[in-house]
This record gives structure tokens, C-alpha cells and sequence, in this order.
């Protein structure tokens, strides 16, 4: 089935008692049993319950893969992996990556005794380098929150099965309909689908999909035992999203094609983090897995100065100044004070995100406007 019918179909089966041809909305936290442990498959709504069925069948068949799970968040989602691991395991992961998940690695798993090593995933040979025997994961984003780092996600598949380590994938940035990591030797996808499987800044929720039942098991036991799942109006506006993700995606792309080209050509912008461009570092590894270059990109000015950013990311007005990313409405961030403001500043320097970086998420609307806006702002 080709992706475009997929979005549309996946998760969507009639309801048997009605013919509804969108799955209702299961507002309900309990089920009545006909005998004590005998019931219907469901039992309690933490557990289990038919929207978030629907919605997680759907996960895995969009990421081609055989199973998903659905959490509040993409937080939550990233919880759920590292709660997989016992203290004193190693956990190699990007030294650029969402702030969020910075937090979490650095202010809540550090204390339970995991270890988080930051290398330049962008280097497979930095990630093999860094594999000790405590190794027990490997957390890559690509592309990377903000810099559009791109890491190539077959290779280090390679030194992850090579050395019986489990390899989980952000892929958020580029969403199931550029990249497809399962295939490319994932054992774990993570999205936040707030973002692009959501697609309308409507909702907060989390996926992991995975191909291994039994890795799906002891996921789903930390879903179950730590409840942090997502309610069924979630799930059903996840469900709504996805049906339009092949041509959002498409205008995601199209956008963002136009809009990094005019920054790159601008005579005050001093350099664009686009994966698209033949310069880029990542890009002949991003053209070999990804099926395009995606709407997220990030820039800084000639006029390399905090202040100067700050005034252009006060001045747009169609890019809207706030976090997130992947609605259909452009956005523009600065992440060195909002999305990775967790992150202390030496780290951030160190790893390339100067205090006057722009992220911009650019949305769906025309890209003559969408240019015209920046144009005023930038001045």
C-alpha cells in the first residue's frame, strides 16, 4: 500500500456496532466484565481502550513497523525507553538533541545511576568508539533539534547489533513520511506526535513503534505500570492528523525548499541549517534515507548578535514566536531561551547552538507570504 492511501487507512476499521467509519471516542475509564476476569479485551482505560487501539494500530502501520505504543507525550515516550535500563547501564546519544530530552537524561535518569555519554553521532566512529561493555542504548535524533544534524542511522544500526545494544531513533524531525528508521535498522522509533503526526497544535501526545514482541511487552508493561498514556480525544485527534500527514508533509517540503534557498541568498543571513543543501555535511546521508528534506531549518544573521535575533524574532507575524513545531502554521524559536534553554550555555556553544540561532518551522501556508514576512522582519 503506498504511504499516501496508508495515512488515510491506517487504524481506521468500522466500528462493528454502528458502521461508524471513523473510530468513536471511547470516553470511559472502566468496562463492565461478564464474569470476574472475563470481558471483552478491555478492562481498565489506563490499560487499555479502542481509540488508543485505533490510534496505535495505525502508529505501526505508518512507520512500517509491527507494533506501537501511544503515550502523553514524547517526553513520556522517552521515559518509557530509558525505564528499560537498570542503573550503571551507558546510554550513548547526540550531543545535539530537543533540550527536553537533555532534562530528562541529565536531571532525572542521571540520579537513578544511568550514565548518558554525548558524542558526534554525525561520526559513526565516534559512536563505536564510545561502546563499553556497560553499554545498553543508543539514542540518536536525526535530523537534530536545532542544527539539522544528520547521523546515519544504517551504520550505526551496524555497531548496535554488532554489540547486542538497542538503537532507538527521535523522528520526530522528519515525521514516517521522509524517513523510516525500523528499515534502516531501528530497533525503536520515538515521535513527539504533537508535531507532525498531530500536525495541528492541538494535541500533546508520544508514540514508540518497534518491530520486536517482546521488546513491545516490556514496553507496554511501563505504559501500563507508570500510566503515562494519552486520553481518547487525544488519541482521535492524532487519529484526524495522520489521515492528512502525505500532503502536509508534501507542502512541508515544497515550503521549505523555497524558504531555505531565499535565506541562503539573503545578503544579512550568514548561514542556513538545511539538510537539503549539497553543502551540507549530512546531506548525501540524509538524500540516502530520507525521501526529503523536511520543513525545519534553522539560520543566524551576519549580524551575528543576540539582540539583532531577538528583534527579528519579535518582528514576523506570520511566523508565530512560540515552541513546537509541525502544525500547519509557520512558527519561528529561539532555541538558546526556549526550546533548549535546559541545556547550560557552555554545552550549547560547545555543540554549535550560538545564542542567536532562529529554528523556524515552516508551515503550510503560501511561500510568497510566508517570505515577505521574514523579508520585513529580517529588514
Amino acid at each position: 500500500m503506498k504511504p499516501a492511501t496508508k495515512y488515510i487507512h491506517a487504524g481506521m476499521n468500522p466500528d462493528p456496532s454502528t458502521g461508524a467509519i471513523i473510530p468513536p471516542i471511547y470516553q470511559t475509564s472502566t468496562y463492565v466484565q461478564e464474569a470476574p476476569a472475563t470481558h471483552k479485551g478491555y478492562e481498565y482505560a489506563r490499560s487499555q481502550n479502542p481509540t488508543r487501539s485505533a490510534l496505535e494500530d495505525a502508529y505501526a502501520q505508518i512507520e512500517n513497523g509491527k507494533y506501537a505504543l501511544a503515550f502523553s507525550s514524547g517526553v513520556a515516550a522517552t521515559d518509557a525507553v530509558i525505564k528499560l535500563l537498570q542503573p550503571d547501564d551507558e546510554v550513548i546519544c547526540a550531543s545535539d538533541m530537543y533540550g527536553g530530552t537533555y532534562r530528562l537524561f541529565t536531571k532525572v535518569f542521571e540520579k537513578f545511576g544511568i550514565k548518558f555519554v554525548y558524542v558526534d553521532t554525525t561520526n559513526a566512529g565516534n559512536v563505536k568508539n564510545a561502546v563499553t561493555a556497560k553499554t545498553k542504548l543508543i539514542w540518536l535524533e536525526t535530523p537534530t533539534n536545532p542544527l539539522m544534524n544528520i547521523t546515519d542511522i544504517a551504520a550505526v544500526a551496524v555497531i548496535a547489533k554488532a554489540n547486542n545494544i538497542l538503537l532507538a531513533v527521535d523522528n520526530t524531525f522528519a515525521s514516517p513520511a521522509l524517513q523510516n528508521p525500523l528499515e534502516l535498522g531501528a530497533d525503536i522509533v520515538m515521535h513527539s506526535a504533537t508535531k507532525y503526526l498531530g500536525g495541528h497544535s492541538d494535541v500533546i501526545q508520544g508514540a514508540l513503534m518497534m518491530n520486536d514482541k517482546e521488546l513491545r511487552e516490556r514496553l507496554y508493561f511501563i505504559q501500563k505500570s507508570c500510566g503515562a498514556v494519552p486520553g481518547p480525544m487525544d488519541c482521535f485527534l492524532v487519529l484526524r492528523g495522520i489521515k492528512t500527514l502525505g500532503v502536509r508533509m508534501k507542502a512541508h517540503c515544497e515550503n521549505g525548499i523555497k524558504i531555505a534557498h531565499w535565506l541562503k541568498a539573503n545578503p544579512k543571513v550568514a548561514k542556513v541549517y538545511w539538510p537539503g543543501f549539497e553543502e551540507h555535511p549530512g546531506h548525501a546521508v540524509a538524500k540516502k534515507q530520507m525521501k526529503a528534506f523536511g520543513g525545519m531549518l534553522s539560520f543566524e544573521l551576519k549580524n551575528n548578535h543576540v539582540d539583532e535575533a531577538k528583534r527579528v524574532l519579535s518582528s514576523t507575524h506570520l511566523f508565530s514566536l512560540a515552541e513546537s513545531l509541525g502544525g500547519v502554521e509557520s512558527l519561528i524559536n529561539h532555541p538558546a531561551s526556549m526550546t533548549h534553554a535546559s541545556i547550560p550555555r557552555e554545552e550549547r556553544i560547545k555543540n554549535g547552538l550560538s545564542d542567536s540561532l532562529i529554528r523556524l518551522s515552516v508551515g503550510i501556508e503560501d511561500a510568497d507570504d510566508l517570505i515577505d514576512d521574514l523579508n520585513k522582519a529580517i529588514g
